[in-house]
């Protein structure tokens, strides 16, 4: 059956071509905006034409924050002359006040440095580079990733007037990558960019020859009431125990500024290619396995979190909540996991029948940020692992597109996904 499995997702799949439409046609698409309710609208059709037993928009709130006109972020030297440094605003950020902030620079390594840094009146620049030395770059982003997500709200508790912040990639490069950050309650909202990694370089370099420099910033984002965004949702009706769910899925939101390839619309097509692929088989799943595209992910987990209460309120039970959100590179194995700690431990059982086929990792885990509201519920989750590498090369920026895809990595994981649910679905976890 695995090879059956892995047949149908390598030849004539239309997973690559899904992901050059959504892409193409709804690039940009932060939860709530127009782009956003284009891929709904588009996820639906797909999953409708596949031949899905139930399809649903599951409508939620998402919160509606808007770039506005491009960024300025620039090096301001004595006697007035500029230079520029390429940045994004990060997600969320407020805006600078009318007619920009510029003020004196302190380079900075952690939040930890801010209890011993004189910060008050400056733009805090958090300079953290991501370390080299994890062999799994997500480590890495999530260690240095803080700068990026707390750093903000904690400059602005030590009086800091901006943020400029170190993109989370080890690419030396001049794209900018933008990412969420979160304020605080009754702390000032300041407002925050991210510099590419030449930038970063560029100003440390320049505060080293001359620590009066200034920069001079211009952000023109936007606050505004919630707006309505879904959950896409699809599914094949158990045969045997319907009431019984796996589920399978990725976020169909992405940032403003990224086409969205890796992040996650590969994860949108292949979450979509494995009802194909067990239809294509001609297998009936004794359980109902569904596919839920989630909102809200980069910017609220909204939709996750919506989908879990609905769930919740249905007293329906998971054997299974897989994510795949790491990019469309070829698929290496799973993170497991379960109130237990031994749900990977009980799938590594299908490690032999796995190995033909790249994938060989069975490791404990959380599955990914959209499923982790049903592992809090007691529900076996687990998430695709991909090939990492080259994953935070494009993570978040305008460079996320179709031509950095493989299509034959991105069928091999849809592949993966569809073994894993058919193995739960016969034997259980």
């Amino acid at each position: 059956m695995l090879r059956k499995i892995y047949d149908a997702a390598l030849v004539d799949s239309p997973a690559y071509e899904n992901l050059r439409t959504l892409t193409t046609r709804f690039p940009g698409r932060l939860a709530g905006t127009p782009a956003y309710h284009g891929a709904e609208a588009w996820a639906e059709d797909v999953l409708k034409q596949l031949g899905c037993d139930r399809t649903e928009l599951q409508q939620t709130l998402v919160p509606h924050w808007e770039r506005g006109a491009t960024e300025s972020v620039r090096l301001v030297r004595p006697g007035g002359a500029s230079a520029a440094l390429s940045a994004v605003a990060l997600g969320g950020s407020v805006p600078t006040p009318a007619g920009g902030l510029t003020a004196p620079v302190v380079e900075l390594h952690s939040l930890e440095e801010l209890t011993t840094a004189d910060v008050k009146g400056k733009i805090v620049f958090f300079n953290g580079a991501m370390n080299p030395r994890y062999i799994t770059p997500g480590l890495a982003y999530g260690e240095s990733g803080r700068q990026r997500n707390q750093g903000p709200a904690a400059a602005a508790k030590h009086g800091a007037v901006g943020v400029l912040v170190r993109s989370l990639t080890h690419r030396l490069d001049d794209v900018p990558h933008t990412g969420a950050t979160t304020y605080l309650p009754d702390v000032p909202r300041i407002p925050a960019a991210a510099l590419s990694t030449v930038a970063a370089d560029a100003l440390s370099a320049a505060l080293k020859a001359e620590h009066s420099l200034q920069v001079a910033m211009q952000i023109h984002s936007s606050w505004h009431d919630d707006w309505p965004a879904a959950n896409v949702i699809g599914e094949l009706r158990g045969s045997e125990s319907p009431e019984k769910v796996i589920l399978v899925g990725g976020h169909l939101d992405c940032w403003d500024i990224a086409p969205g390839a890796h992040d996650d619309g590969a994860g949108v097509v292949q979450s979509i290619d494995v009802l194909r692929i067990l239809k294509a088989v001609g297998y009936t799943p004794k359980h109902t396995v569904r596919c839920v595209l989630f909102a809200n992910e980069e910017n609220g987990l909204r939709g996750a979190t919506k989908y879990a209460e609905v769930a919740g309120e249905k007293k329906e039970v998971h054997l299974l909540a897989l994510e795949t959100d790491g990019g469309g590179y070829a698929a290496r194995g799973f993170n497991i996991g379960n109130a237990a700690g031994d749900a990977h431990l009980k799938a590594a059982r299908f490690k032999p029948l796995f190995e033909p086929y790249g994938v060989f990792i069975f490791q404990a885990g959380r599955g990914g940020a959209d499923v982790g509201p049903l592992m809090a519920k007691g529900n076996t989750v687990a998430g695709l692992i991909p090939e990492a590498q080259r994953y935070f090369d494009i993570h978040h920026t305008r460079e996320d597109s179709i031509d950095k895809v493989n299509p034959r990595e991105l069928e091999l994981g849809a592949a993966a996904m569809a073994a894993l649910v058919y193995l739960v679905d016969q034997h259980g976890l």
